[in-house]
C-alpha cells in the first residue's frame, strides 16, 4: 500500500484534541509477525485528556499500573482490556507525564483482508464492514493485543502513516460530537469522525450499547 510517510513525534506531542481531529483519514498498519500486512484508513476515534478535566480518561485519577503509558512520551500506544472482554488500543498524544490519548474506534479495511478475518474468527466471505467497526473489533482485526501497550508507533511493525493522497490535496470532512459507551462527560464533543465514510461505526449519541457488544 502507498503512504504518504509516517507520522513523526512531532505530530503526536500536540495537544490532544488537535491529534484526535487529524487522525481521520490516517493509515493504521501493523505487519503481522509471518509479515503480512494488515490495517486501513482510519475513520473515528475519540479523545481522553490528561490536564485533570475528563473524568472519563483513565489517567484522571493519577498513575497506576494499567495506565502508566499514557503518561509516557508520545507515539506509543496504550492497550488495555474493555469490561474484561476486549482489547481496545489509544495512540498517546502531549508530551510525557500528561496523560492524554486517543482512542482509536474504527477503520476502513485495505490491506490483508483475509489476515483480518482470520484474526476476527470470521469466515473468507464476510464482509469487510464487519472487520473494524468499534474499537474492540479494530484491535482484534490487527492482531494488538495487550502485550502491544507500549509499542512505538514511530518505528518497527506498528505504525500510522499520511495517505499518499494528502500529496494531490486530498482532505478529509471530520465531524465532531459526544463520546459513545462511556457514562462519564459522555457529553464532551471529543469524538472526531470522517462524515462522510460508511465505516464509521454503528453506536452513535443517545444509543445505549447492548451487553456484550464491543465499544
Amino acid at each position: 500500500m502507498k503512504t504518504g510517510g509516517r507520522l513523526d513525534r512531532a505530530f503526536f506531542a500536540r495537544p490532544c484534541l488537535e491529534v484526535a481531529r487529524d487522525l481521520p483519514g490516517k493509515l493504521l498498519l501493523h505487519r503481522l509477525p509471518d509479515g503480512t500486512v494488515v490495517g486501513g484508513r482510519l475513520v473515528e476515534v475519540e479523545a481522553y485528556l490528561g490536564d485533570g478535566s475528563d473524568p472519563a480518561a483513565h489517567s484522571h485519577p493519577g498513575p497506576t499500573a494499567r495506565n502508566r503509558t499514557m503518561f509516557g512520551p508520545p507515539g506509543r500506544l496504550y492497550a488495555y482490556r474493555s469490561y474484561g472482554i476486549h482489547v481496545c488500543v489509544n495512540v498517546v498524544c502531549e508530551p510525557a507525564g500528561r496523560g492524554a490519548a486517543v482512542l482509536l474506534r474504527a477503520l476502513e479495511p485495505l490491506a490483508g483482508l483475509d489476515a483480518m478475518r482470520a484474526l476476527r474468527g470470521l469466515p473468507r466471505d464476510a464482509g469487510a464492514r464487519a472487520l473494524a467497526r468499534g474499537p474492540g473489533r479494530l484491535a482484534q482485526a490487527l492482531g494488538l493485543e495487550l502485550a502491544h501497550d507500549g509499542a512505538s508507533l514511530l518505528r518497527g511493525a506498528l505504525g500510522l502513516y499520511r495517505d499518499a493522497r494528502e500529496a494531490s490535496g486530498a482532505t478529509v470532512r471530520v465531524a465532531a460530537g459526544p463520546r459513545v459507551g462511556i457514562t462519564k462527560a459522555a457529553a464532551l464533543p471529543y469524538r472526531f469522525w470522517d462524515d462522510g465514510s460508511p465505516w464509521v461505526s454503528a453506536f452513535r449519541p443517545g444509543r445505549s450499547r447492548r451487553r456484550g457488544e464491543a465499544r
